[in-house]
């Protein structure tokens, strides 16, 4: 086991804590359970803000701040910090699915549902559909998504796999996000693998490990849930401090799964930037304007009609805020040729990266260099609401751009760090790491780039 200094013997006394007072941690996620039930479902019970509405006065706007507002950006914020403790102690989905579990049919999983692209798929869908509706303004459009990926999260417990989490290691949106992030973390639960041998008795009794994780051989933070049920396993499992940067430098083709990559260059760098993007993109604005006037010059006006309803595309009358099926496919188009292109354009650069070290297998381990930046970019794009939402209350908040501008310059750095760092671990010539590099600084260039347009270029 690692050296026992006195900071990991803390952390191995919290983790083993955790399993014995497992008791405790159910009372925690169902109080989770019911204030994420509040959140969603109050809301859509109380009538829509009006513009002179203010965040102490209105309810509505209250749940939106802490569910938009603190929730998600420092949910993720705690992956990199703490790994996916959020999935396996706080998550409400996580929780419900595993308790719906311990009364369905318990039927083995499938082979359709194990396919590895659902976290990837799930995320692209979910990030396009709720920027049709517009999630983060209206509750209808909330409930509608988180609502219906909870009860999803319920039937597939109700079906598979008496006291698991199905729903959580393969079909839930975010938890490819998730295991990308968590790779940063600085604690996880490491497993000596020779003690787990040595130590086949006496031992505690074996743990329910909900997402149906082998422990014996369990590596890195990225799939594990950080639930602290195996904790003390045979003297050989303990909660301890890493490098934040270990798990990346130390994976390999053959430990990076393409769908992670993908999740990475496409959906969470390149779809999540349009996502966040587009309402304050002059490209945007250039592009629907150029369709609206063919439409016009064709006589289709139908197209830009705003007849479709509030599950479809946004429609609130009330509040002068609907989109016509124009906006629906400029959306659409816009969120696409986002992912598309700057998803491939980062690939390319990546993949001759590898080449230019003289290992293609190389690209893989070296996209997930990449990790920091897209981390950094779902933070700065969900905490914009954040301070969206504190700046109606007349906050001035002076302090956010440089905040933003020392956020993005340090995932830059990261980036470009690993990088360089998973260079010299391949020991090539320094001409060779030199290429390598370069193009490791333009991909991690064009992402901050792209963030630099959407808080200063366009602003």
């Amino acid at each position: 086991m690692p050296e026992l200094t006195w900071r990991n013997r803390w952390l191995q006394r919290a983790g083993d804590g955790m399993r014995r007072h497992a008791r405790v941690i159910r009372v925690v996620q169902w109080c989770v359970v019911l204030f994420y039930a509040s959140l969603l479902v109050i809301p859509v019970l109380l009538p829509l803000p009006d513009s002179q509405a203010r965040m102490l006065d209105n309810l509505t706007l209250f749940a939106q701040f802490l569910f938009w507002g603190l929730w998600w950006p420092f949910v993720l914020l705690s992956i990199v910090l703490f790994g996916r403790l959020w999935c396996g102690v706080l998550c409400p989905e996580g929780s419900l699915s595993e308790w719906a579990s311990q009364y369905g049919k318990g039927m083995g999983v499938p082979r359709w549902v194990r396919w590895g692209g659902w976290p990837t798929l799930a995320f692209c869908l979910t990030t396009l559909y709720g920027q049709l509706i517009s999630v983060y303004d209206y509750p209808q459009a909330a409930l509608l998504i988180l609502g219906g990926s909870t009860v999803a999260a319920v039937a597939v417990g109700l079906l598979f796999a008496r006291g698991k989490r199905i729903w959580c290691r393969y079909l839930c949106p975010v938890s490819g996000v998730f295991a990308l992030l968590a790779r940063l973390a600085p604690v996880h639960f490491h497993v000596d693998e020779q003690r787990w041998v040595k130590n086949a008795a006496p031992r505690l009794p074996p743990p329910n490990c909900a997402p149906l994780l082998d422990i014996r051989r369990l590596r890195g933070a990225s799939d594990c849930h950080a639930c602290g049920r195996c904790s003390g396993q045979r003297g050989a499992v303990q909660l301890i401090a890493r490098s934040s940067n270990q798990e990346i430098l130390q994976s390999t083709a053959q430990s990076v799964s393409a769908w992670d990559v993908r999740l990475l260059l496409f959906g969470v760098i390149g779809l999540a930037m349009g996502a966040f993007q587009w309402t304050v993109s002059p490209w945007f604005i250039a592009f629907k304007q150029t369709l609206a006037q063919w439409l016009v010059e064709h006589d289709h006006l139908w197209a830009l009609e705003d007849n479709a309803p509030w599950w479809l595309l946004t429609h609130y009358p009330q509040l002068n805020d609907s989109f016509s099926w124009l906006d629906g496919f400029s959306i659409i188009a816009y969120l696409g040729l986002s992912s598309l292109v700057l998803g491939t354009a980062l690939m390319i650069f990546m993949r001759l990266a590898a080449r230019l070290a003289g290992d293609r297998a190389l690209f893989w381990p070296m996209a997930l260099t990449l990790t920091p930046l897209g981390g950094a970019g779902l933070f700065l794009g969900l905490s914009a609401t954040t301070v969206k939402l504190l700046r109606y209350e007349g906050l001035l908040l002076e302090w956010v751009q440089p905040a933003r501008a020392w956020l993005l310059l340090a995932a830059l750095g990261w980036s470009l760090l690993l990088g360089w760092k998973r260079l010299n671990r391949e020991r090539l010539a320094l001409p060779r790491r030199i290429a390598a590099g370069a193009c490791l600084s333009l991909a991690s260039g064009l992402i901050g780039c792209g963030w630099w347009l959407q808080f200063w270029g366009w602003a």
